[in-house]
C-alpha cells in the first residue's frame, strides 16, 4: 500500500500545515500520513485561523513567511485561541532572533528549510504526546481539588465518540436517552449534557426511578397537594418544579411503574403536568434526561414499558461504552481514582507498577468504572508499599469462584449453564438464556440469605422494591426459602 492510499484512523491526531508553496504541502502531508497523522493543508494564514477557531487542529506547522500575514502573528493568535497547540515553525530564512521570537510567543519547535523528515515527524510526535498528558495532569489535579467541572476522561475512541455527541447534543432542549450497563458513568452524562446547555444556570435534579414504590414515585416526580392521600398534611412541590429552568434526569427509568409511565408520557407530549390531587396544571419547564441500564425496546416488546413512551424518551440515543471496550483508558482512570483517594484518605499517592497495570487491563471490568473506582480506593488503603504490584490487586480483581447453582424448582426454568459441546444441542434464545440465569441467581441469593429479602437485595446490588419486582416476575417467594433455613 502506498503511502498516499493510507486512511488514518479517525482517532488520529489532526495536524494542520501553513505553507504557500503547495509542493512542499503535499510531501509534508505524505510523509505525516505514513505515520497515522490526519493532514491537511491551506496555503494562507486567515484560513489556518479560521480552522484553529473552529477545534479542527491538534497540531500545527507553519511557515513564517506567508503571503497575507507575519507567520509569527498566526502563531500569536492560534495560541490564544488554544493555548496548548503545539505549533513546529518551518522557515527558510532561520536566524537565531527569529527562532528566539517564534519560541517566547509558544512554539515547541523551529526547523529550517530544507529539514529532515523524520525531524518534523520527531517533533510532531512528541508535540502531541506532551499535549495529551499534559491535559491529564490538568484533569487529575482539577479531581483531586474538587473543582466542579465534570469531564469524561479518556483517549479511546469510544469514549472520544461520547464527549463529541454530548458536545452537538447538549446545546438543544432535546430529550436524551443514555443506555449502557451499571457503573459506565450514565449520571455523569447527564451532568455534562446540563452543565454544556443553556441550562445550566438552572439546577440539575436526579431521581432513581427504581429506588422509591410507585405511589411515592408519583408524587416525588410531580408533587402533590395538601390532603392528597394519608399522611399528606401539607403541599409539596415535586422535582418537575424543584428542576424548573434546568434538568431532570431520570436514572433507571425502565424500572418506573406503569402508573407513572402514563404522566411521564403526559408530560413529555404536553410540556405540563398536575400535582396528585389537584385538576390544576402546571408548566413543565425542563430537560428530560433518562437512564436505564434495560434494553427498553425488548422491555416494549413483552410490555412492560410503553412503546409511546420510549420514543418520547429516546429522541436522542446516547451509549456509555463499558470499560473493557475502552481498555486504553484503564491507566488514566486507575491513577486519577488512586489520587482522589489518597488525597481523601490524607495518604501518599502510590505508584502503579507495570504488573499491576497490565492485570488491570486483562480484567474484564464487569462493574466498570465503578468497580475500578473501588479496587483503587480499596487498593489505597489495605497496600502498604509506594508501589502498587499485581499482588497487592489480585484478591481484589478476581471474580468470586463458581459455586454449583441449586436446583430448580419444579415447572421453572433451568438453571443457567452453556458449554460449547457443537451443534448437537439446540441454543436457546438470549431472551431464554438471560430469564433462566436471572431466575437461578435469584434462587441462589434467596437460599443464602435464607429467605431474608434485604440481604438477598444487597448481595444482588439492587434495592428492596426492585428486587420484590425482580421476584414476582419469576414466581419466587422468600417466604419458601425461610421454610428451607428452618
Amino acid at each position: 500500500m502506498s503511502p498516499s492510499s493510507q486512511t488514518p484512523s479517525p482517532s488520529a491526531n489532526r495536524v494542520l500545515v501553513v505553507d504557500d508553496d503547495l509542493e512542499l504541502c503535499e510531501l509534508i502531508s505524505l510523509r505525516l500520513e505514513t505515520h497515522g497523522m490526519q493532514v491537511t493543508s491551506v496555503p494562507s494564514g486567515q484560513q489556518a485561523l479560521a480552522r484553529v477557531a473552529r477545534g479542527e487542529v491538534d497540531a500545527m506547522v507553519l511557515d513564517l513567511r506567508l503571503g497575507d500575514v507575519d507567520g509569527l502573528e498566526v502563531l500569536a493568535q492560534a495560541r490564544e485561541c488554544i493555548p496548548e497547540l503545539p505549533v513546529v515553525i518551518l522557515t527558510a530564512h532561520g536566524t537565531i532572533e527569529t527562532a528566539v521570537e517564534a519560541m517566547r510567543r509558544g512554539a515547541y519547535g523551529f526547523l529550517t528549510k530544507p529539514f529532515q523528515d523524520h525531524e518534523l515527524v520527531q517533533k510532531l510526535v512528541h508535540a502531541l504526546e506532551r499535549t495529551t498528558l499534559q491535559r491529564e495532569v490538568d484533569d487529575l489535579r482539577r479531581i483531586v481539588a474538587g473543582a466542579p467541572r465534570e469531564r469524561l476522561l479518556g483517549v479511546s475512541p469510544a469514549i472520544t465518540q461520547v464527549r463529541s455527541q454530548i458536545a452537538r447534543v447538549a446545546p438543544s432542549d432535546a430529550t436524551v436517552l443514555v443506555l449502557g450497563e451499571s457503573g459506565t458513568g450514565k449520571e455523569l452524562a447527564a451532568r455534562l449534557l446540563h452543565g454544556l446547555s443553556r441550562r445550566a444556570h438552572g439546577p440539575f435534579v436526579a431521581v432513581n426511578c427504581g429506588a422509591l414504590p410507585p405511589e411515592l414515585l408519583e408524587s416525588e416526580l410531580f408533587g402533590h397537594v395538601k390532603g392528597a392521600f394519608t399522611g399528606a398534611t401539607q403541599s409539596r412541590e415535586g422535582l418537575f418544579g424543584a428542576a424548573r429552568g434546568g434538568t431532570l434526569f431520570l436514572d433507571e427509568v425502565g424500572e418506573a411503574p406503569a402508573s407513572v409511565q402514563v404522566k411521564l408520557l403526559r408530560v413529555l407530549q404536553e410540556r405540563r403536568y398536575a400535582r396528585v390531587g389537584s385538576n390544576t396544571e402546571e408548566e413543565a419547564d425542563v430537560r428530560v434526561v433518562a437512564a436505564t441500564n434495560r434494553d427498553l425496546r425488548e422491555e416494549v416488546e413483552v410490555r412492560r414499558f410503553r412503546e409511546d413512551l420510549y420514543y418520547r424518551l429516546c429522541v436522542v440515543p446516547l451509549t456509555m461504552p463499558p470499560l473493557r471496550e475502552r481498555s486504553e483508558d484503564i491507566p488514566l482512570l486507575a491513577q486519577l481514582f488512586l489520587e482522589r483517594a489518597a488525597a481523601r484518605n490524607g495518604m501518599r499517592v502510590p505508584r502503579l507498577g507495570a504488573d499491576a497495570l497490565q492485570l488491570l487491563r486483562d480484567h474484564v471490568w464487569p462493574g466498570n468504572v465503578r468497580e475500578l473506582l473501588n479496587v483503587m480506593e480499596a487498593a489505597v488503603l489495605l497496600a502498604a508499599s509506594e508501589e502498587l504490584r499485581a499482588e497487592h490487586l489480585i484478591h481484589l480483581v478476581q471474580p468470586p469462584p463458581r459455586e454449583e447453582t441449586a436446583a430448580p424448582e419444579e415447572g421453572g426454568p433451568a438453571p443457567f449453564t452453556f458449554r460449547v459441546q457443537g451443534n448437537e444441542a439446540p441454543l436457546p434464545t438470549l431472551r431464554e438464556a438471560r430469564d433462566a440465569f436471572e431466575r437461578s441467581y435469584l434462587v441462589e441469593t434467596l437460599r443464602r440469605s435464607g429467605g431474608n429479602v434485604s440481604a438477598a437485595a444487597r448481595m444482588a446490588g439492587r434495592n428492596r422494591t426492585d428486587f420484590y419486582e425482580l421476584l414476582r416476575r419469576h414466581g419466587l417467594s422468600a417466604a419458601d426459602f425461610k421454610e428451607q433455613g428452618r
